[in-house]
């Protein structure tokens, strides 16, 4: 026990989650909690920020909610100064940000696409631009995981903007792996599979859950919880210290079927 909690213990550590009141991103928030972590839980939803960090307090660590709207720049910088005032650092940043349309390609508006690529990669933009120039100053090091997608490559049917989003989200990956490097922070990304929640649950008729399944050898949706392993891998500054600019798919084996 005493070595994996030198592994992935997270005691002293301070994590921001944007759009921890979440179905997928509240279930890593407790296990980063349950790690040690204290936790500051972002969310548009106040209400579910509120209900989340309460559920966490009672681990035993600090829990802190913040209204945030993630594609708004100064809701983010208003959100880090809290962060820092209230619970003194960030090391840990969980971008998890996300909304989807199933809209047909011509029936696509400009506002929709527009809707969609804000919430989903300007908002990460803009978070690793400001919690990542926060960590790179504190010189303490850092971990950055961004929310990425199956759908950002192949490209699945029902979900255009919200896949080219995705795509981009690996791509901002990576790039700022290579970049944030030499300050010992390092940007990685988790690709769930299917793991129905509020924003992907009206797809999923009778007739695509067939077609999933028979994608995913598996043959299962997954569950929040089987988000948390590959999490507290990646937040762990010794576990995963040598792992940066990686996308982990966490998908049942989807991605990796062919016939």
């Amino acid at each position: 026990m005493e070595f994996l909690e030198s592994l992935f213990g997270l005691k002293n550590k301070v994590a921001a989650i944007i759009g921890g009141g979440g179905v997928l991103a509240g279930a890593i928030a407790d296990g980063l909690a349950r790690a040690g972590a204290d936790i500051a839980v972002l969310d548009l939803n106040v209400e579910s920020a509120r209900k989340k960090a309460e559920e966490i307090s009672a681990v035993g660590v600090r829990a802190l909610a913040i209204q945030l709207d993630a594609s708004i720049k100064e809701d983010i910088m208003k959100a880090l100064e809290k962060i820092v005032t209230e619970l003194g650092r960030v090391n840990i940043l969980i971008n998890a940000p996300g909304i989807n349309s199933a809209t047909p390609f011509f029936e696509i508006t400009e506002g929709e696409w527009e809707k969609i690529l804000s919430v989903n990669l300007k908002s990460m933009f803009l978070a690793c631009q400001i919690f990542g120039k926060r960590m790179i100053e504190q010189g303490e090091g850092g971990s950055i995981i961004n929310i990425s997608s199956a759908s950002s490559g192949p490209p699945l049917s029902k979900v255009f903007t919200y896949g080219i989003s995705k795509a981009g989200v690996n791509n901002l990956t990576q790039f700022l792996a290579r970049e944030w490097a030499p300050h010992r922070v390092r940007v990685n990304a988790i690709a769930p599979g299917f793991f129905p929640a509020e924003q992907n649950r009206k797809l999923l008729t009778k007739e695509r859950t067939e077609a999933i399944f028979r994608h995913t050898p598996m043959a299962r949706f997954g569950e929040p919880e089987e988000l948390v392993g590959a999490t507290l891998w990646l937040a762990s500054e010794k576990a995963s210290s040598f792992v940066t600019g990686a996308v982990i798919r966490v998908d049942g084996g989807f991605t990796a079927m062919t016939i």
